[in-house]
């Protein structure tokens, strides 16, 4: 399979990106634990207009990171592997299992308690992280596989969307919520009149997010839908949605993820950490993420391709699914952020986030291991 020239800057974005995470991670856990941790947790939590630095990340910088997860989306459905029934089925069969089966785990094991709220939790996840960890196997690796696992985490992505829009909004400022779909449908207008300066796109995001801050829907949203006016045209380098992608990419890469993972795994981890696995919250999470997702990614595909809604394309084998099914256990970004949604008991936020870390590493550990056992042998 040959790939385009797109394809092959957002996964190399995407590699490099995983491996900044993994840094930052580190470093910020190092920091958490060490003699500096009451002041380094304290930076975070600090006010900034009514804010802390790290809810305006998740609320303000993140809302950039949707929007390049919107025009990658928008281009995978015009141009990419989403662009036909046939390419797309199998990467959405699997995205499908991937997310309902963690969920029914979590929820198997935490229906009608307090907890219940994070079924979308093992649902996510991590591109970054996820492509990342392929990249390290080499060369071996085949394109229809990076292809695949893209494609299958982009649509987790829009799922993990849906999931934060429909069941992490408690209450809706019907005003605000009108005046931000207003900002937008006018922003459809301009794109459907042909005008393609990014300026007073961008102008309008930044309104629209303001008052869709303040409806009570998740301001992040507010990328998601701003993608969809930018205006793709043919697609091609001159377009103004590819040139905002491309522009995107680096900063959200190498600056908002990394924060975003900095801010958000600033945990203070107590001599008594391991006692909150123990509960069916993290042990849902964990199991959701780690057994869940190669579980249902293979089982669905595996569905699909049984009764003909989906083909699996030539040199892939369902050795390979199973192998990507263990890096979509990488929850880590999309499963924090919605763990923030969920939970409001700051211990339960904790140990929730101490999960999904181990869960992450694990998944990362054995998807690694295998496909470097199965694309190491001559025939798999």
């Amino acid at each position: 399979m040959k790939l385009t020239k797109t394809f092959k800057a957002f996964f190399e974005n995407e590699k490099s990106g995983g491996l900044l995470l993994l840094f930052v991670t580190i470093v910020s856990l190092y920091l958490a634990n060490s003699s500096y941790s009451a002041e380094y947790i304290s930076f975070w939590e600090k006010d900034f207009n009514g804010h802390s630095i790290t809810h305006w990340i998740n609320d303000g910088l993140m809302t950039i990171f949707f929007l390049l997860i919107g025009l990658e989306l928008e281009r995978e459905i015009y141009h990419g592997e989403l662009s036909s029934i046939k390419n797309a089925s199998l990467p959405i069969m699997a995205a499908f299992g991937g997310m309902l089966v963690p969920a029914a785990i979590f929820l198997a094991l935490n229906f009608g308690t307090a907890t219940q709220n994070g079924a979308g939790i093992p649902m996510a996840t991590d591109i970054a992280f996820a492509i990342g960890i392929l990249s390290l196997l080499g060369s071996k690796v085949p394109s229809s596989l990076k292809v695949f696992l893209t494609a299958l985490a982009v649509i987790d992505d829009l799922g993990a969307i849906i999931v934060i829009a429909v069941f992490y909004t408690t209450s809706i400022a019907f005003v605000n919520l009108a005046i931000a779909l207003g900002i937008w449908v006018f922003l459809f207008v301009l794109n459907r009149m042909k005008i393609h300066n990014l300026i007073p796109y961008l102008i309008g995001g930044v309104v629209m997010w303001y008052f869709m801050l303040n409806s009570g829907v998740h301001a992040t949203i507010t990328g998601v839908i701003l993608a969809f006016v930018i205006p793709f045209g043919n697609g091609d380098e001159q377009s103004s949605s590819y040139k905002l992608q491309h522009f995107l990419h680096k900063p959200v890469a190498f600056v908002i993820l990394p924060l975003f993972a900095v801010a958000n795994t600033c945990i203070a981890i107590e001599s008594d950490w391991h006692e909150g696995l123990n509960h069916p919250n993290t042990f849902g999470i964990i199991l959701g993420l780690v057994v869940g997702k190669p579980l249902g990614i293979l089982l669905f595909s595996s569905i699909g391709v049984s009764a003909g809604l989906c083909a699996l394309p030539k040199n892939l084998k369902w050795a390979h699914i199973l192998g990507a099914g263990m890096l979509g256990g990488i929850g880590f970004t999309m499963s924090i952020f919605i763990t923030i949604l969920a939970f409001t008991d700051p211990e339960t936020i904790v140990f929730s986030k101490i999960a999904i870390l181990i869960a992450s590493v694990l998944s990362g550990l054995f998807g690694f291991v295998y496909l470097k056992y199965v694309l190491g042998k001559k025939k798999v």
